[in-house]
């Protein structure tokens, strides 16, 4: 069976083939086959959905307790110079000299 590209747009993986074009039933999106080759590069977005590159800075939106640790990194402390990388926590930072991992999700771009 051939494996269906995500959605340019949304990133959404339940996307159908509709004769000459696919379709992403999550945001509507419809776009030709020739535009599937795309690179295979993962996007990174924050809370808000905007696309995180490697040197932003970011703000944390809530409270972070480090696991291990008693530190807790509060909601509004900004992170400079972020690098981006594959993984479960795919934002690596320093925070006050001290090197963490963090989730995107957690992020919202300064």
């Amino acid at each position: 069976m051939e494996q269906l590209p995500v959605c340019p747009h949304c990133a959404g993986e339940y996307v159908y083939h509709d004769t000459i074009h696919f379709v992403c039933p999550d945001c509507g999106h419809e776009w030709a086959e020739e535009s599937v080759a795309e690179s295979d590069e993962k996007v990174f977005k924050d809370s808000n959905g905007n696309v995180l590159q490697d040197g932003d800075s970011v703000i944390l939106i809530k409270d972070l307790k480090v696991k291990g640790s008693s530190i807790v990194l509060k909601k509004g402390t900004k992170a400079k110079n972020i690098r981006l990388v594959d993984g479960d926590h795919d934002v690596d930072c320093k925070i006050d000299g001290q090197s963490f991992s963090l989730k995107s999700e957690f992020l919202k771009k300064a």
